[in-house]
């Protein structure tokens, strides 16, 4: 049960109050890592040639924006879809299947394709999204799967049948996408921009200016109770996982244009993760009932500005951190989700024996990145600071614990 679904009016407007205070500090956060980026970046990228910086931060954050606001609405109506990665890689695999069976002579000598071949095959990688999500609510809904495991299996089963696709099609491992006007629509900045403006305002509108947007925080407040009062739970369901699967569909068509090819082995992969680091850290809770479409796109600004600040920083192999930062950026944002739950301040986080062996590990793995990122004797002092500031923790939680008030 969620506290936000069922509570009197005065503590929903607390809530809110919560909401809009995360996104005002979210703004921030981005304001200051883009701050810390231009100061400490040798080559100063933000300041000498904001422009570039400013089109790839805003085209990377509109791809995964796209499918994020997707993820977000299954997180808030209490599921979860771990498909998004394979669901694009799939999307942009049918994609370009029909393009090669609409065109093939074109395709293969990467000639211009007619517009009716492209609005063909975008219609159909939509309506084959649609199909996706329907295929998630059936498995849910009437099947009685969990969520995570209806999701996990289209998870590793997509990819696959992305593969056989492409071999049936095009006797290959890939189908390569050479048409200028496809292509376009994700090479621009604007169409992708334009795009996800429109569809975080859809969502916006959908979540927080109709009856179904309420119902959606109702059902994942508490299921049995929304039920009881006459909510079509189901109906709900089917909604949320089919606007998940068709914006990763759309972000398939999308993908494959900036990349240029179809290749259901690398294509998407892990993004998944993405879109629900996103949502998290804009403010979802995994508990269901809770979470702002402002917020999702704050959340998705801030991974990717955190990946590119990192992507200057580093710069040399600078991919290999991302899945290690998108991981712990969700594990910090859950965290403080539940610091904001009831009886949070008393809890002690590192009292115990699991409490030191936990201080121990985050001590020793802020030292092995220390070391790999900036030095063997800055990784050792980073590591005994981590050292010191678990005991001080544990020693305020004791005092807190002995004298409460």
């Amino acid at each position: 049960m969620n506290a936000a679904a069922d509570s009197p009016p005065w503590l929903r407007s607390r809530f809110a109050w919560l909401a809009r205070r995360h996104e005002v500090l979210l703004a921030g956060t981005i304001l200051a890592v883009l701050a810390l980026t231009s100061v400490f970046d040798a080559r100063h990228l933000y300041w000498n040639d904001p422009w570039v910086s400013a089109v790839d931060i805003i085209r990377q954050t509109s791809l995964l924006g796209i499918f994020s606001l997707g993820t977000a609405i299954v997180i808030i109506a209490g599921g979860i879809d771990l498909s998004s990665g394979s669901v694009i890689a799939f999307s942009g695999t049918v994609c370009a299947s029909l393009m090669m069976l609409l065109a093939p002579e074109e395709m293969r000598s990467y000639q211009p394709l007619g517009t009716w071949v492209i609005a063909a095959a975008i219609a159909g990688t939509l309506a084959t999204g649609v199909l996706i999500g329907s295929l998630h609510a059936w498995l849910i809904t009437v099947i009685g799967l969990p969520p995570f495991v209806a999701t996990l299996a289209t998870l590793v089963g997509l990819r696959s049948f992305g593969r056989l696709l492409v071999e049936g099609v095009n006797q290959s491992t890939q189908i390569q996408v050479a048409d200028a006007q496809f292509r376009y629509l994700a090479t621009s900045v604007w169409i992708p921009a334009v795009l996800f403006l429109l569809l975080a305002a859809a969502a916006w509108l959908l979540m927080s200016r109709t009856v179904v947007g309420r119902h959606f925080y109702a059902l994942g407040g508490n299921e049995a109770a929304a039920r009881l009062s006459g909510i079509r739970t189901d109906r709900l369901k089917w909604l949320a996982y089919v606007l998940s699967a068709t914006s990763a569909s759309l972000a398939g068509i999308l993908y494959i244009g900036d990349q240029a090819v179809a290749d259901p082995q690398t294509l998407g992969r892990g993004y998944e993760l993405n879109a629900i680091a996103a949502a998290v850290v804009g403010g979802c809770s995994l508990q269901g009932g809770v979470g702002t479409m402002p917020g999702v796109v704050l959340g998705v600004l801030f991974l990717r500005v955190v990946i590119d600040s990192v992507a200057k920083l580093i710069k040399a192999q600078a991919d290999v951190y991302e899945g290690m930062i998108v991981g712990l950026l969700v594990v910090v944002a859950v965290a403080l989700n539940q610091l904001r739950q009831p009886g949070a301040a008393r809890r002690g986080f590192f009292s115990g024996s699991l409490g030191i062996v936990a201080g121990a590990t985050l001590a020793l793995t802020a030292m092995v990145l220390g070391m790999l990122l900036v030095g063997r004797s800055t990784g050792a002092t980073i590591g005994f600071a981590v050292v010191v500031g678990v005991i001080v923790a544990r020693f305020a939680e004791r005092r807190r614990n002995v004298n409460p008030f």
